[in-house]
């Protein structure tokens, strides 16, 4: 028995299809002005009954270009840098950009350098680093490349554009909501210390009380687990009764294991404390009871960290600043509200 070996259609084939030249294809392919609505109609649709597909490779050699962007990534298991990554991903698809990604178990001078060689052995035109640690920031701002670099996260006194989350805004906005509610302080469970996004939210929460002649008491860290919320919300629960009537928590997985924590002490929530976290996951509003907390567009970072990379790769005119700071929301739910029917986003 003859088996016939199907091959992928060309743009050879388009042409024949369409009844115009293989340049007429190319031209509607590239989005060329001077091609007439009529014959670009009847080319996407040659192109679609075909199924044809652009070859990538054979452009890049003739164009110089691969149309190719990379991504290093760390701790993807986490719901920010997943949800970054993800967003980066289909940021670059909307331009037309491939998307090669590295992820690390950890952002060490030695494992960035190795990633940022086997990109650029990739042929990748740019990067985007998602670092929210500070050591990892400071080694990007060590090492050479050979194409432009974009930071996700990082801090202050990068000489590396940037673009993430006002995190510091996201802190505010939280512990400015308990201490409205008429609470005389407002607790905090932070995030790891070499992460800048804990540091961030430590430092908003921090300026807040401050702002408003409040003493910030003792700070607490987890690694942003459930399990290190539950641990340090049954030392929370031992300071109810002692001051302790609000906690603001630097991520909604912590904040699930203090609201465990809490339910077990006997402790109620809001009526006994109030919770605020941090993110807005999924599961956020289904958390017993649903979490206050504050929400990330990472659909904007994505966005904009891709037209910062684009805007250095393409020479376009700067139409953002090389600082990049997107504002959170503060999602009002039924732990810090006594009416589980509070409507989202209302303060108190």
């Amino acid at each position: 028995m003859t088996h016939t070996r199907l091959r992928p259609p060309t743009m050879a084939d388009v042409a024949r299809l369409a009844g115009v030249s293989h340049q007429t294809v190319s031209r509607v392919l590239g989005e060329h002005p001077n091609v007439r609505e009529e014959t670009r109609a009847r080319v996407l649709r040659a192109i679609e009954e075909m199924g044809y597909r652009r070859n990538f490779s054979a452009r890049a050699l003739a164009t110089r270009r691969t149309r190719t962007l990379g991504v290093v990534a760390s701790d993807t298991t986490l719901y920010g840098p997943a949800s970054t990554l993800f967003a980066l991903e289909e940021a670059a698809r909307a331009e037309g950009y491939l998307v090669s990604t590295v992820s690390l178990r950890e952002l060490t001078m030695e494992k960035l350098a190795e990633a940022l060689d086997h990109l650029s052995e990739g042929g990748v035109e740019g990067v985007v680093a998602i670092a929210p640690q500070r050591s990892a920031v400071d080694a990007l701002t060590e090492l050479r490349h050979p194409f432009p670099v974009v930071v996700v996260g990082g801090g202050p006194g990068m000489d590396i554009p940037r673009v993430g989350v006002d995190q510091h805004l996201g802190a505010r906005l939280a512990t400015g909501h308990l201490l409205a509610a008429g609470h005389r302080t407002v607790w905090h469970l932070a995030g790891p210390e070499d992460w800048q996004e804990a540091a961030d939210r430590a430092a908003g929460w921090r300026a807040t009380l401050e702002a408003a002649g409040v003493e910030p008491p003792m700070l607490l860290r987890g690694d942003w687990s459930p399990l290190s919320g539950y641990r340090a919300g049954q030392e929370l629960a031992g300071w109810v009764g002692r001051g302790l009537t609000a906690v603001f928590v630097a991520n909604d997985q912590m904040a699930l294991g203090v609201l465990r924590a809490l339910r077990e002490a006997g402790v109620r929530t809001p009526q006994d404390v109030a919770v605020v976290g941090f993110d807005d996951i999924p599961e956020s509003e289904f958390f017993a009871p649903p979490l206050t907390t504050v929400r990330q567009d990472f659909s904007a970072v994505g966005q904009r960290g891709i037209a910062l990379l684009l805007e250095q790769i393409e020479g376009r005119p700067a139409a953002t600043t090389p600082r990049i700071a997107i504002e959170p929301q503060l999602v009002v739910r039924a732990s810090t509200f006594p009416s589980a029917a509070q409507p989202e986003g209302v303060p108190l």
